[in-house]
Formats: structure tokens, sequence, C-alpha cells
């Protein structure tokens, strides 16, 4: 069988991307595919791909197509749709009596609004022009969803940590979900403009710059690159003091964070000795029984899903007891348990978390996943997930309860968090960059890294920097309307919101 280029021809009309054609030339062809996703019947190791640096000069046609300029313009269709007909289209499905506190938490800032407000965002997104060189999209790439989590080696690394959102789509729409929301998080915290600005630069710089330096490395060198916590240097951008202190003392709880430490946090003795969930309404909640069954079942067919030397160990831990825990702003009113299981000893202690995956909010507008990822979501969110992490959670899997798709992770295992309070100044520009160019290293595990550093340009060319600054900050004020929008349709009774967001 023939291995299809990276770009193959169609009868889409949408903008094209440059092929080889007979005599060495590059031609014009239809659409950019994506070759790793393609639903081959078998893996094919006799054909030869295209050329690096003939991909990279494809990608540099397709400007001509989609020049860097036509990403600044943020249009306002008349057909719009209210962004609260697409929120509340969003809470269909959910568990109805956390959609108050799911709108209490998107309400506390213009940041909380925009984190929750996925779809309104994908909307935008979707009449906004193409590159069409297609990558597996995260989905939902804003900062707060990059963070600390351990690897099996109790190394800690800094990586995308939120893949609920992931689905196939171009490049570009997640490089502008971030851009976004360092524009949106920096004015939250009365970041002057020019600041906001350079922020935004920075990021869409060392995507740019990441890309351009990934574009001509093998592939296994690429799959093979994480980001140790104690090595936080991107493209050429070391890290200054400040920043530094930021990350560790941002290590320093991740470490913390155990399941020994959040045994003692969340878990208490019952009167026969064994542990249990020491509830707290309504984030931390028991299950009735049959839940509580549902659940264990749940988690024994999840179980399937694992490598099987994972399985072995898994098998030496039973469940002791499962509650329901609320999570998140965009993921609230979806259905999360939490397990506690024990092994060795009532000591040896492990927190799965069980939680819904529900249609992605780009769905509407791209074609998703191929079979057979596309007919469970929860196995969407994992195989996402593996493919754009550097170093992933070993007990990631899926699994149905009662007819829903939900997908299992360890719970709070050496995970922490970048506090968005923390980044003004040099730790703005710092982790913007730190941003960009982790981003760029999820898309090259998928996409075509030559094909986007020649579109993107090399390091001296700002077209597309200058673009999407300009998109970003008209995005931030475009968020902030919608913002208003939505705090009126609680003020008029339409949206209920609870009293308190942080309950």
């Amino acid at each position: 069988m023939e291995r299809p280029n990276a770009f193959e021809a169609s009868d889409d009309p949408r903008p094209s991307s440059p092929e080889q054609g007979q005599d060495g030339a590059i031609e014009v062809a239809e659409e950019v595919v994506l070759e790793p996703l393609a639903d081959y019947p078998h893996i094919d190791l006799r054909g030869s791909g295209e050329p690096w640096d003939r991909r990279r000069a494809a990608g540099k046609r397709l400007r001509d197509a989609v020049p860097h300029t036509a990403h600044a313009v943020l249009d306002r269709p008349d057909d719009r749709p209210d962004p609260v007909d697409l929120i509340e289209g969003a809470h269909v499905g959910r568990q109805p009596e956390l959609i108050p506190l799911r709108v209490a938490r998107m309400a506390s800032s213009p940041f909380a609004f925009l984190r929750g407000a996925a779809h309104v965002m994908a909307w935008d997104l979707a009449q906004s022009p193409r590159s069409e060189i297609m990558v597996v999209l995260n989905g939902d790439a804003h900062i707060s969803n990059f963070g600390l989590f351990g690897t099996p080696q109790r190394d800690v690394v800094l990586d995308l940590n939120d893949f609920d959102e992931v689905t196939i789509g171009p490049w570009e729409w997640d490089l502008k979900r971030l851009v976004a929301s360092i524009e949106v998080a920096a004015r939250g915290d009365a970041v002057p403009a020019g600041e906001r600005r350079r922020a935004v630069a920075a990021a869409v710089g060392a995507y740019q710059r990441t890309m351009t330096n990934l574009a001509p490395q093998g592939s296994l060198d690429v799959w093979q690159q994480a980001t140790r916590a104690d090595a936080l240097d991107f493209s050429g951008v070391r890290i200054d003091g400040q920043s530094q202190a930021v990350v560790r003392k941002a290590v320093e709880k991740a470490r913390r964070k155990n399941n020994q430490s959040l045994l003692a946090r969340v878990g208490e003795r019952r009167v026969d000795g064994g542990w249990r969930f020491r509830e707290e309404p309504p984030i931390l909640t028991r299950v009735d029984d049959a839940t509580r069954e549902a659940v264990i079942t749940g988690l024994e067919h999840y179980a399937e899903t694992l490598p099987r030397e994972r399985r072995f160990m898994l098998n030496r831990y039973h469940v002791v007891d499962v509650a329901h825990r609320v999570v998140g702003v965009g993921s609230v009113g979806t259905r999360a348990y939490v397990a506690l299981l024990c092994g060795n000893s009532d000591r040896d202690v492990l927190f799965l978390q069980v939680k819904e995956a529900v249609r992605p909010a780009h769905a509407p507008y791209l074609p998703g996943m191929p079979e057979p990822y596309a007919s469970h979501e929860g196995e969407r969110v994992i195989y996402g997930q593996r493919l754009l992490q550097g170093v992933g959670d070993p007990l990631l899997g899926w699994t149905t309860i009662a007819d829903r798709p939900f997908y299992v992770r360890q719970m709070k295992n050496m995970k922490g968090e970048i506090p968005v309070a923390c980044m003004s100044g040099q730790p703005l520009l710092y982790f913007s960059c730190a941003y960009g160019s982790l981003l760029a290293r999820a898309h090259a595990r998928t996409g075509d890294a030559a094909a986007i550093a020649g579109y993107c340009g090399r390091g001296r060319h700002t077209d597309l920097r200058e673009a999407l600054a300009d998109w970003a900050q008209a995005y931030g004020a475009r968020n902030e309307a919608d913002y208003e929008t939505f705090r009126a349709a609680i003020a008029s009774g339409r949206l209920e919101a609870a009293d308190d967001p942080h309950l």
C-alpha cells in the first residue's frame, strides 16, 4: 500500500496546500490531511513520506491562501448566537442541581467565564480563517490547563493537563485559545495593554520557534520530549529568578500532593476502622448503593483498557468507598466520581477519578476523531491525552457507566498549578513563552511540524505574532461583553447562580 502524503487532493474548495508534482515542482493540492490519524488498515513500513523540507515549503505556500494578517480579524457576524444560548446548550444533560454552581463559578470573573464558555469561543473560531493544517487539538488550551504532574519515575513535569475537549482541528485554534486566555487573565490583573500584547507575542513567538526547531527532528525525538520542572528553558528563553521562585513553590506543593496526603484530607475512619470519604457537600457527597456498584463495575471494565502489566498491578487493590466530587469550572454538572482503593494495607491507598466525558465544544464545526475513538467520548479523551502529553498517567483508561461514557485517571497525585495570580511582570512573559512552546510540542506529536513551521515562518517573521496580538486584544473585549451579557442573564433571573461559587 502506498503511503499517503501529508497533503492530499480532494474536491474541497477550502484553502489549498502544496504537493510535489511529477516534475519535482511544488504544485497546489486542495486540502491538508493529518497523516498520523488516517484510518489505516495496518501500519505501512514500506512507503516513504515527503521530506520535511518539502513539507515546510508546502506550509509556506499556504500563506498565499491564508495570510498571517487574516488571523488578526475578529468578525462579528449578524447571525452570531446569543452567548447565553450557547452556554445553556452546554448545560443539557448535566446534573441540574449543580448548574447554579457552574453559573456562579463562571460569573466570578471574566477569566472564569472564558474557561466555562468554550462553546462560545468554538463558534467564534469556526467563523475564522483556517490554515487547514490539522493536528490533534487540545480544544481548551487556556493558561489554567497547563500544569504540573508527577511521572511514574517521580519527576515533576510541566505540560498540558486537561483534555476534555480534545478533537482534530486546525492548530491555530489552540493557539488562539491560549493567547485569548493570556489577554483575559492579564486584563483581570490590571496588566497594562502594552505588557499584555508583549506576553501574547511571546507565546506566539515561542510556538513559532519551537515548531521551527522540531520540524527537522526525528519523530522519535519529538515524541520523547518532556519538560521537567527543574529544567524549564524553552527555545532559548531561560527562566528568570522570579519565575523560578513561582515554579519552585508550585513544585513543592505538588510533591506534597500524594495519595497519603489526600487520604488525610478527604478520608475518615468508619466505626469498624476502615476508611471512607468525609462528606463536604456539595463538593464531595456520598452516593447510593446502586451508584456505588455501578462505579465499581465500571472500574472493572476500565481495567480492560489498561496495558496488561498495569491491570496486574490494579488487581491488587479493592474499592473501599465511592463519592461524587464536583470539579473545575467548565466541568461542573458533569458526573464525576472518586474511588478510594486499598491494596497491601489500609495505608496503601489509590485514588481514581471517574469523570464523565461529554461531546467536545468544537464537535459541531469539525469532523472529529476517527473510529474507533469517535464512538466513545471517554476513549476520545484518553487517546488524545496519550497523543498530546510527553509523559502521561500510567493509569489512564475509559469505561461506561449507566450508558454514559467516562474516563479514569489518578486523582491529584503530584499534581499542581502555576497560579494565574502570579502571572504579571516577568513571570507573565516567561510562562506565556513556556505555554506557547509546550503547545507546539504537543501539536508536533500528531501534526506536520514542518508544514506548520513553514506556515508560521522563522523567528524574524513577526506578522503572525502581530496578527494574533490584535486578535487576542479584540477577543478580550468580546469576552468582557459576553461576560456582562451573562451577568445580566443572572440578574434578570434567566440563569440561576449559587450563592457561593467556592462551595
